[in-house]
């Protein structure tokens, strides 16, 4: 699914006039790597770690193409603060999220999905990619009698 993900990215970057560069590809390559949602911080320490040479701004700069290109997502859990995951090859899923503890739960919902879908065929609306966040309280934090 990488080589996928890179071969359309590439098409993507070629239509832009840009070039599929050695820090493009790192990126790329860290990114589809990672199974869970992560920020730009994450990337830089996994770089560090790694020992790769890796600018902010280059990640910056690749992670918004690689969301306009459709194989990344970005999502805000209500902290002001860009969260991404690789999306390419994969379900759509949507989140509920815990207002104390940021314990962040994917799931998936074609009752949700298809409503959506006929809300923007109603108002002539091209869906291009949505994102829902669910926030509340989770059990455990319930249980634990905060904010009840």
């Amino acid at each position: 699914m990488k080589e996928e993900a890179m071969e359309k990215f590439k098409k993507f970057l070629k239509t832009r006039g840009l070039k599929f560069t050695r820090e493009r590809k790192i990126i790329l390559d860290q990114v589809f790597s990672v199974h869970d949602h992560f920020d730009v911080e994450d990337l830089l320490y996994m770089f560090r770690k790694r020992k790769k040479q890796v600018s902010r701004a280059s990640i910056y700069r690749t992670l918004s193409l690689l969301v306009e290109s459709g194989l990344v997502g970005k999502v805000d859990f209500g902290e002001g603060r860009a969260y991404y995951e690789h999306v390419f090859g994969h379900v759509h899923h949507d989140h509920l999220v815990c207002k104390e503890c940021g314990q962040v739960v994917q799931f998936e919902d074609q009752v949700i999905e298809k409503r959506q879908q006929d809300i923007c065929k109603e108002h002539g609306f091209r869906l291009d990619y949505h994102t829902l966040n669910i926030f509340g309280i989770c059990p455990e934090c319930q249980k634990n009698g905060e904010n009840n």
